[in-house]
């Protein structure tokens, strides 16, 4: 039996035991080393199937005219396309985990080949992402999806916002904030990331602690390999350059631009509802700890083909936060496993995706406010 997100709040603030939290041993311990093995067959067999199927969709994507009576084929091919290429950003990401393959060079080279081709700077974004998983639902040194407090600056701002706009709006607006150009604000900017960091944090270029805030997401001694992740960018910008050029810019745009934002819209969509709801607590420094952080994310029902295509990234995120190595054709064993051992911590919310995307963007996306009770910080639950 699994914990739905719609259970009262008291089901874990007013838990008679102090801290109903395992240690992070035990959490660990959870999930035996062979979870953590390879399958070559597998892992090459998932790679043979998202690039095969998003480069075959690519080229059908040629056939279609550009015309304006193609209009709704373009749509077509793009949400199809990006839907199919998300599988390639998943494998991606996985290599940057060290889940997709033992010998680090040829990990690194599949990961740094497949995020260049999304745009997106390979080693810079799997340091922040470590990061991510280091200090998960972390006020000061959590990274992405850290929402602001309702004392602080930003969320007094954020708050007044949501009082005076109607909740539809208000909805609106979030969901254009996160899916639209959220991923790109966050690798330009830093937006969303934690109170330590500062902002501008740009995933592009490095700066001093001193010069943004309490410490620096990424160290003196990483800026060669954030060049390197640039110089993957530059060559796959130069390769669209090339392609418009010889075909024209339009069609690059359409075969090329149309998934780009599809797959962004997922990246957004798995991240946002993995780390946020309103029963989800966040903690300062006061209250967190590696296995809390770690529980707070979220498994959802994504569907046999979504989870077939992304790889069960959405359906198997609280087994990927506790041992992140383990690939993902192992989650799914790993995520029963964890069910079994912590019922009543193992969080899964079977609303429909549609549904819960639209209660987060409206409960959400304000600011979070502390419970005196447990003293991490909560969004305030909205009436509809």
């Amino acid at each position: 039996m699994t914990t739905s997100l719609r259970l009262p709040r008291a089901g874990l603030r007013n838990s008679p035991k102090t801290d109903p939290y395992p240690t992070k041993a035990e959490l660990l311990n959870a999930l035996p080393k062979e979870l953590s093995k390879f399958n070559p067959i597998k892992a090459w067999g998932s790679l043979a199937m998202s690039t095969g199927l998003s480069l075959l969709a690519v080229g059908l994507g040629t056939l279609i005219p550009l015309t304006a009576a193609a209009s709704p084929l373009w749509l077509l091919y793009g949400v199809i396309t990006g839907t199919i290429a998300m599988g390639c950003w998943v494998l991606a990401h996985e290599c940057g985990h060290h889940a997709f393959h033992p010998n680090r060079r040829i990990e690194g080279v599949v990961g740094f080949v497949l995020h260049s081709a999304l745009l997106v700077p390979y080693y810079s974004w799997a340091h922040s992402h470590a990061v991510h998983h280091a200090h998960c639902n972390h006020l000061e040194q959590g990274e992405t999806h850290v929402p602001p407090r309702a004392t602080s600056p930003q969320g007094k701002v954020t708050e007044q916002l949501k009082s005076k706009l109607n909740p539809v709006v208000f909805g609106l607006i979030s969901l254009f904030n996160h899916l639209v150009i959220g991923w790109q604000l966050y690798l330009f900017l830093g937006a969303t990331g934690g109170e330590d960091y500062g902002s501008p944090t740009s995933h592009f270029w490095n700066q001093s602690a001193a010069e943004k805030g309490k410490r620096s997401l990424f160290p003196a001694s990483f800026k060669k390999r954030m060049m390197r992740s640039n110089y993957g960018l530059m060559a796959m910008i130069l390769i669209l350059i090339f392609a418009s050029i010889q075909f024209s810019l339009a069609r690059v745009l359409c075969l090329y631009g149309l998934p780009y934002l599809v797959i962004n819209m997922w990246l957004t969509i798995y991240t946002w509802l993995q780390h946020t709801d309103n029963n989800i607590p966040h903690f300062s420094n006061e209250t967190w700890s590696w296995s809390k952080g770690a529980l707070q994310t979220v498994d959802r029902p994504y569907g046999p083909v979504l989870n077939f295509l992304h790889h069960g990234i959405g359906s198997t995120h609280v087994c990927h936060h506790v041992n992140a190595s383990i690939p993902h054709y192992n989650a799914w064993r790993g995520t029963e496993l964890l069910r079994q051992r912590f019922p009543e911590l193992v969080r899964f919310d079977p609303t429909p995706i549609h549904r819960a995307l639209w209660r987060v963007a409206t409960d959400c996306g304000g600011a979070v406010y502390q419970n005196q009770s447990d003293k991490a910080f909560y969004y305030q639950t909205v009436s509809h």
